[in-house]
């Protein structure tokens, strides 16, 4: 029997709206969150081959915000771009969606890959009031912890690209490596806890458009880092790290809010990659103090 979300039934009592724009080429599924009275108080974007669903725990703690959280470009049920998935094309489509939905100014928040995305629009003119960065990729994967692993990993998406289409999807979508995935980020020693963190994988890790696409948005993830455009990250920035990170680690977000102008570090202590899973109500907590200090 599937585990229930711990956080479904404050999610529950927040209104929600789907709607759906045409940017870039992608046709772009997004979901608003909270009051209609208000002006927008912050724009997710998730983390590599997740989707909105990934941070609608920290959603469930931001009661009478009003979210926008859209599925990125061949994620979720959002259509790939006719064009490489590049860094660039990725921050292109966030300045773009930015502007076709009138939220020039709106802070920002960005979750692991998310966080490459945000800090690159930046860089290429996105201005947004705030920024908020959750287990962000301070320094390049290939200098984290897990280096070893990643001539497995690049091997892993290799085969996937070069597979027949169907073929690939059953690569890589195996349960077994998503389960290894998951076992590897999850820090909780709450077993029901950890078991829906699973199940939660299983059901959206494998949500992608097609496997090229899945491919160069993994070359992307890998590319480059947020430290290499700190410096413009001028406006007021929060980070949000958990201190058992191995996918990116606490001593390079110590080393990124240092670049930071106005940076403010939040450790969350006992979970690693995966706050936004394990520790939904410290991050909301943090979030609201700061955008509460910066509206």
């Amino acid at each position: 029997m599937p585990v229930p979300s711990p956080y479904a039934a404050a999610l529950a009592a927040i209104p929600v709206r789907e709607a759906v724009v045409e940017v870039l080429g992608s046709t772009v599924r997004y979901w608003e969150y909270g009051p209609t009275d208000r002006p927008v108080d912050l724009l997710l974007v998730h983390g590599f081959r997740g989707d909105h669903h990934g941070l609608e725990p920290i959603v469930s703690n931001l009661p009478g915000l009003r979210i926008v959280s859209p599925d990125l470009p061949g994620y979720g049920v959002s259509t790939a771009m006719p064009r490489k998935h590049t860094i660039a094309a990725y921050e292109q489509w966030l300045r773009a969606f930015v502007e076709a939905l009138g939220l020039v100014g709106t802070p920002v928040l960005g979750h692991s890959f998310g966080s490459i995305v945000v800090s690159h629009a930046i860089a290429a003119g996105l201005v947004p009031r705030a920024v908020v960065l959750v287990n962000p990729i301070a320094a390049n994967a290939t200098s984290g912890p897990d280096r070893i692993m990643m001539p497995i990993v690049k091997l892993y998406f290799r085969i996937g690209r070069a597979l027949p289409h169907r073929a690939a999807d059953f690569w890589l979508a195996i349960p077994l490596a998503t389960r290894i995935m998951s076992w590897k980020l999850a820090k909780t020693k709450d077993k029901t806890l950890r078991r829906w963190i699973h199940e939660e994988h299983l059901r959206y890790y494998s949500g992608y458009s097609d496997p090229k696409t899945l491919s160069e948005g993994y070359e992307a993830s890998v590319s480059t880092d947020v430290m290499a455009v700190a410096a413009n990250l001028t406006m007021p920035t929060l980070i949000v790290a958990g201190a058992l990170d191995n996918i990116a680690p606490l001593v390079h977000q110590r080393e990124l809010v240092k670049l930071l102008p106005d940076g403010k570090l939040v450790v969350i202590e006992g979970v690693g990659h995966l706050v936004h899973y394990e520790a939904p109500a410290e991050a909301a907590a943090a979030i609201v103090a700061f955008l509460g200090a910066h509206a």
